[in-house]
C-alpha cells in the first residue's frame, strides 16, 4: 500500500495523519513516524502495515490515557474503565494503566490520600470517605493509610456543631436534625453522642 501524503494533525498535538492510496487514513504519533521511517510515496507491505496499525493503536491509547489523567485525577480502575468506553480492549487499557504507573503519572495511593483530604475538607467522616474510596475504585489495601489524612472525628464534629449553633443550645428537633446530618456525613453514633456531651448537651439513642 502506497503512502499518498503525510500531514501533521491541526487539532491534536503530536498526532500525524498518514493518507494511503486507497483513501484510508492512519492516525499515528511522531514515534511511529520515526520508528517506521514513514515518507510520502513509500510502499508498505501487508506485514509492515499491520505492525504500523498495531503500534499506532497502542500509542493512541496511551495518548488518550495521558490526556484523561491530565484533565483530572482518577484511580487506575476508573482510567481503564474510561479507556474501554472509548473503544480500547481490556488488555490495551491495562497496558496503558501500567505504563502511566511506571512513569509516575498514575498513583492510586496518592489519589486515595488526596480524595480523603477532600472528604475531610468537606466535613465528611470515615464512613463517607470509605464510600468515596470504594466508589472511585481505589484498592482496599490503600484505604487505611489514606484515612490517616482525615482530621480527628471529634474535631470535625465539634467544628460542624459550632458552625450551626454558634454557642446556643438547640431544641430537640434541631438536635435530631443535626445528629442525622452528622450520621449522613459518615460519623459514628458514638462520636456524635460524645460531641454533644462536649457541647454540654445530651442526646437519646436513635
Amino acid at each position: 500500500m502506497r503512502i499518498d501524503r503525510i500531514e501533521a494533525s491541526k487539532h491534536k498535538r503530536g498526532r500525524v495523519l498518514v493518507f494511503l492510496a486507497d483513501g484510508s487514513l492512519l492516525k499515528v504519533t511522531e514515534q511511529e513516524l520515526l520508528t517506521f521511517g514513514l515518507r510520502s510515496g513509500d510502499e508498505l507491505d501487508e506485514e509492515t502495515l499491520t505492525r504500523l496499525k498495531e503500534a499506532a493503536g497502542v500509542s493512541n491509547i496511551k495518548t488518550t490515557a495521558a490526556d484523561l489523567v491530565g484533565r483530572r485525577a482518577m484511580s487506575r480502575r476508573d482510567l481503564e474503565k474510561k479507556l474501554q468506553e472509548k473503544g480500547a480492549s481490556e488488555t490495551e487499557a491495562r497496558y496503558a494503566g501500567e505504563w502511566l504507573e511506571a512513569i509516575g503519572a498514575l498513583d492510586d495511593g496518592a489519589y486515595a490520600a488526596a480524595l480523603v483530604r477532600h472528604c475531610g475538607d468537606m466535613g465528611y467522616g470515615p464512613r463517607r470517605a470509605r464510600e468515596k474510596l470504594r466508589e472511585k475504585g481505589v484498592p482496599q489495601e490503600l484505604w487505611d493509610e489514606a484515612l490517616d489524612e482525615l482530621p480527628p472525628d471529634g474535631e470535625q464534629i465539634d467544628r460542624f456543631l459550632q458552625s450551626k449553633l454558634h454557642g446556643r443550645s438547640p431544641e430537640d428537633k434541631e438536635k435530631k436534625r443535626l445528629t442525622d446530618a452528622l450520621l449522613r456525613r459518615g460519623f459514628s453514633w458514638g462520636e456524635v453522642k460524645s460531641a454533644w456531651g462536649r457541647y454540654g448537651s445530651e442526646i437519646r439513642e436513635i
